[in-house]
């Protein structure tokens, strides 16, 4: 960089080549302390473990949509904290069989979840739903 600065560097390719030879110094020298290519190789994990590990499955709680919240206060629909539990047990159950958008039945009342993101999209009782049909899903879970 310094050469650069003080123009003994005049293309990209000389600069490259600088700190090539400046990093193979280095690494000749033992002066590379991090993990071998076998190491990082040995660490790597599957696209499945990644997501058993990510936020959508270590947070727990559901997120309700801001539409989804306006028609559970629309349709007066009161969930207690029983049927909530059984709420996150069926989303929980959707997303261990890899549905990405469940419709999670409990009692008398229907909820769209988006699994990826743990939230409740709409939601609705059988008494508002006219013709129980339910589109844009991908799986469901009756619990």
């Amino acid at each position: 960089m310094n050469n650069m600065i003080n123009g003994n560097i005049t293309s990209i390719e000389q600069m490259t080549e600088s700190i090539g030879k400046n990093n193979s110094k280095n690494v000749s020298q033992g002066i590379y302390n991090g993990p071998s290519f076998a190491d990082i190789l040995q660490q790597k994990r599957s696209i499945e473990e990644v997501i058993s590990d990510s936020n959508v499955q270590t947070t727990g709680k559901l997120k309700f949509s801001k539409h989804a919240g306006s028609r559970l206060e629309q349709r007066d629909i009161q969930l207690t904290d029983e049927q909530m539990s059984r709420l996150e047990e069926g989303t929980d159950k959707a997303i261990s069989k890899g549905i990405k958008e469940s419709l999670v039945l409990v009692d008398n009342l229907a909820f769209i979840v988006n699994t990826q993101n743990k939230t409740v999209i709409t939601a609705m009782d059988q008494d508002t739903s006219e013709e129980n049909i339910y589109t844009n899903i991908d799986g469901a879970v009756v619990i």
